[in-house]
């Protein structure tokens, strides 16, 4: 039986959580379908919505739209890895025959994916060193509160001693 290779559209649902390492998700998935035999022909985050219920205790979800060609048989692997992983919740795959090579590349924003995975990651690169200096800042006042108190007590030390 000769598989034949077909173009397919597919929408992952990810968590917010695995979201925010957009860069990380984004290869994930893409491993997921290139051990599927698949290779992706256009990819983009769709939409970043609150779920109309909750699945695995998430609230809200990024989903991302993709579109690749792969052999008909492998189709089955890779909703079984979606399935069996933990960082997507929920994967939908379907025939694209319908649509044109036009309307797919119109749906391409891998550069964009690259481009927002890198602002994501300055803006918690950011955020944790503002983190890291504020908590070095409180850790300065803490010891130069210590630092008079410790000096105020040693001269009644030494009044108590005479």
């Amino acid at each position: 039986m000769s598989d034949t290779t077909r173009i397919y559209e597919s929408m992952f649902l990810v968590s917010q959580s695995e979201a925010a390492d957009l860069g990380g998700i984004v290869a994930y998935i893409e491993e997921i379908l290139r051990r599927g035999d698949a290779e992706v022909i256009a990819m983009k985050k769709w939409d970043e919505r609150r779920l109309a219920y909750e699945i695995e205790k998430q609230r809200r979800g990024v989903y991302f739209l993709c579109y690749f060609r792969a052999p008909t048989g492998s189709i089955t692997h890779i909703e079984r890895d979606c399935t069996l992983s933990e960082r997507i919740m929920r994967v939908l795959i379907l025939n694209a025959e319908h649509l044109s090579d036009e309307d797919i590349a119109a749906c391409d924003d891998r550069a964009g994916l690259g481009v927002e995975a890198n602002l994501r990651k300055e803006e918690a690169d950011k955020a944790a060193a503002a983190e890291a200096a504020a908590s070095a800042t409180a850790a300065a006042a803490a010891s130069a509160e210590a630092a008079p108190a410790a000096t105020e007590e040693a001269p009644a030390e030494t009044t108590a001693s005479e």
